[in-house]
């Protein structure tokens, strides 16, 4: 019987042995027919699978007798699952054709570029955020923007203020005045109305960010030298959009948000509301805000009418009020005496309207109209002082654009008027200005063939009082079906002169002398930007990285200097700021899993005099960690961790270098989901280890902010979809 036994097994392993199969099958792009080394194929049931080579052939070993499917897949393409039957009938190679996924690309078209084209075909390099991403990001700060931004390669949000928590956003070494930010390609936060910007924009009604580094000049001015943030807001569609997000915070916060949008035939409107407010945090027990007391309401309708199939008209409306005390909290509690006295008021009020008129006359030409006014009122006050001032300000433009089978045009021109009005409190001779710029464009994207396209363009702005400026600029984009691209481009751009700047919010612009044409002139800049992405799959591990240079070279920039007679005056240097670097992205993802890791080195130097010092809150590296657990329409977990080095402050001492670690889980159901997060969880406060002030708690003088002043905060809530 043993014998038996023994043989029967023999004859089992042998005839396993001969049933073993090998699968041969060439992976190509169905439209190009070109071969897509990297494709993955996997068999369903089993652990076998394999990667292509660079001839996209694909072979896989050992497979048993019987009845597979097969699925073939690529990074940016649409999987196909094919069903095959061992053993084989031909030793012939299959030949697969995989579809790029339409899905995927119609979801992130941008608009920042004007065009038509999906982000994989657009020569200008664009950084988006938007889907699933904007929706785990505005879990750990649903009030304002700030963490949209800040924890994304090369992009460092700086806090200005150590009592109201300004912030402005600095891309690749520059300072905020240099980022151009925008609300659906209009330019809303700008001179005096830029200060409060980045924590007066909820993020809930946006659709996705889109940010373009580097000198963007050409479609919206001059004032894009470092990039420019545009944010996009949500559409209605024939679906209803109703969703409410409610937080809170172990800081004392509390953010109220509601968005719905919908389309009744021809007709469509959208409106946001929100409430935002914070009591006075202190956790460092020094008498000094972190977070200020504060209270704001927005509230943003939309109109979108649809006259037929060519015209499309789209009006709306912002409205946003503030409240914001910070400094000393036993004066803000009401505690105050001679010695807590000290406190930092900012009353602000913001109205704006934008419309936008577009006439197709074909499928490939249209007309559009576009107009936003913008007012704006904040009075800043503390012991001693108040600075009250009103910035009025439009935006006209008249855009016509015409597409062909390989090429895209769009020219126009704009008109942009700001004028600022300030309250005499104080001897200092009035800032009032008043700014006008007429400009004209012209911008080419052209295709020379699936691999090589060039957008080519061409700007002129007539700065009144401050003369005429011309910009040109260039970018290419190098793709191929292996899942490389490169893209390399560059321009000029200027910035006009003005007080709004963080040097003069650091002192709430106290004996800040006004700008003139006959005291300053133009900052004009020229740089480039040079990156290479490539993305693959290695078996059921998705990987991508890409690989950004940059460079921009800024010349007769402006600085705070001292005037004598205790006032200060912005003088053009002689000199220049030079900022280059790199930053680094690596992306992997692993069945639910997704790791994100980030290195920017930044080199920002101001030039002046023959000597050379790096540029104040600039960290030269950066490091971003993020890993993310995912389950559809279940979980999302995510753990990250970010390391800035030490950063010169304008002082010439050197703050410490930090890490910021946090945690963040969210469970979601059909209608509704619960969030928490757990953020800078080992507490990470420049009130740890450094001073934020200097003289007395009476009369401080405050340091440069480089560090978190909160640290450890917990928030969470729920938001529902009905």
């Amino acid at each position: 019987m043993r014998i038996a036994f023994s043989i029967l097994f023999i004859l089992f392993l042998t005839l396993t042995s001969f049933s073993q199969n090998t699968l041969k099958a060439i992976v190509k792009d169905s439209e190009s027919k070109e071969n897509l080394p990297g494709a993955a194929a996997l068999v369903q049931g089993t652990n076998l699978g394999a990667s292509a080579n660079q001839n996209g052939q694909i072979e896989i070993q050992n497979i048993p007798n019987g009845r597979y499917n097969v699925t073939f897949s690529f990074v940016g393409y649409t999987p196909q699952v094919v069903t095959v039957s061992f053993p084989l009938e031909s030793a012939t190679p299959l030949e697969i054709f995989l579809e790029p996924s339409e899905e995927e690309l119609e979801e992130i078209i941008i608009t920042s570029t004007r065009s038509s084209r999906t982000i994989m075909d657009i020569p200008t390099r664009v950084e988006f955020i938007a889907g699933e991403e904007l929706d785990e990001k505005g879990n750990m700060k649903p009030g304002d923007i700030r963490m949209l931004l800040n924890e994304s390669t090369g992009i460092q949000t700086q806090q200005t203020s150590a009592t109201s928590a300004n912030a402005s956003i600095r891309i690749q070494g520059l300072d905020g005045r240099y980022t151009q930010i925008l609300k659906d390609g209009f330019p809303l936060y700008a001179g005096f109305s830029g200060g409060l910007g980045l924590l007066q924009t909820p993020p809930l009604d946006l659709k996705q960010v889109e940010v373009i580094k580097g000198s963007s000049s050409t479609l919206y001015g001059g004032g894009a030298i470092a990039g420019m943030v545009n944010l996009i807001s949500r559409r209605p569609t024939d679906e209803q959009d109703l969703r409410f997000l409610f937080n809170g915070t172990s800081a004392k916060g509390l953010d109220l948000s509601g968005f719905y949008g919908k389309k009744f035939g021809k007709i469509g409107i959208t409106v946001f509301g929100s409430r935002n407010s914070n009591a006075p945090y202190d956790p460092a027990n020094i008498d000094m805000t972190a977070i200020p007391k504060f209270e704001r309401y927005s509230i943003n309708p939309k109109l979108f009418i649809d006259f037929d199939d060519r015209t499309k008209l789209d009006v709306g409306f912002n409205y946003t009020t503030e409240d914001r005390l910070g400094g000393d909290i036993k004066y803000i509690k009401g505690n105050g005496d001679a010695v807590h006295q000290y406190f930092e008021n900012n009353e602000t009020q913001r109205l704006s309207t934008q419309l936008s008129l577009t006439r197709k006359f074909d499928e490939k030409s249209s007309l559009n109209l576009k107009n936003s006014i913008n007012h704006f009122d904040r009075k800043i006050e503390i012991p001693g002082y108040i600075f009250n001032g009103t910035q009025n300000s439009t935006f006209t433009e008249l855009s016509y654009s015409v597409s062909g089978s390989k090429s895209e045009w769009i020219g126009g021109a704009n008109l942009w008027t700001d004028n600022f009005a300030e309250e005499q409190t104080t001897s200092t001779p009035l800032r009032n200005y008043q700014q006008i710029t007429l400009g004209a464009f012209v911008q080419n994207t052209h295709s020379f063939s699936d691999k090589i396209s060039l957008e080519s363009g061409l700007r002129g702005d007539y700065v009144i009082d401050y003369g005429f400026v011309l910009l040109p600029r260039l970018s290419l984009l190098y793709k191929s079906s292996t899942g490389f691209s490169s893209r390399i481009g560059g321009g000029f751009g200027y910035k006009a002169p003005t007080i709004f700047t963080e040097e003069s919010e650091r002192i709430q612009y106290q004996n800040v002398l006004a700008v003139s044409p006959g005291q300053n002139k133009l900052e004009k800049s020229y740089g480039a930007n040079w990156d290479f992405n490539y993305h693959t799959e290695l078996g059921e591990v998705g990987f991508s990285i890409n690989q950004l240079f940059f460079y921009t070279y800024l010349n007769n920039p402006l600085f705070l200097v001292d005037a004598g007679n205790g006032n200060f005056r912005f003088s053009n240097s002689d000199g220049h700021t030079q900022t280059q670097g790199t930053e680094t992205n690596l992306k992997l993802e692993y069945n639910n899993f997704k790791l994100f890791i980030g290195y920017t080195f930044t080199d920002t130097k101001i030039h002046n005099n023959g000597t050379s010092v790096q540029n104040p809150l600039t960290a030269k590296h950066r490091l971003n960690n993020v890993l993310m657990y995912e389950v559809e329409e279940k979980w999302k977990i995510g753990l990250e961790a970010y390391y800035f080095s030490k950063q010169r402050l304008t002082d010439n001492s050197y703050g410490k270098d930090y890490w910021i670690c946090g945690f963040m889980a969210e469970r979601l159901w059909e209608r509704f989901s619960l969030f928490i997060n757990f953020e800078n969880f080992f507490d990470t406060r420049q009130t740890r280890f450094d001073t934020i002030y200097t003289n007395t708690i009476t009369n401080p003088v405050f340091r440069d902010i480089y560090a978190p002043l909160d640290g450890f905060v917990i928030n969470g809530g729920i938001k529902l979809s009905l």
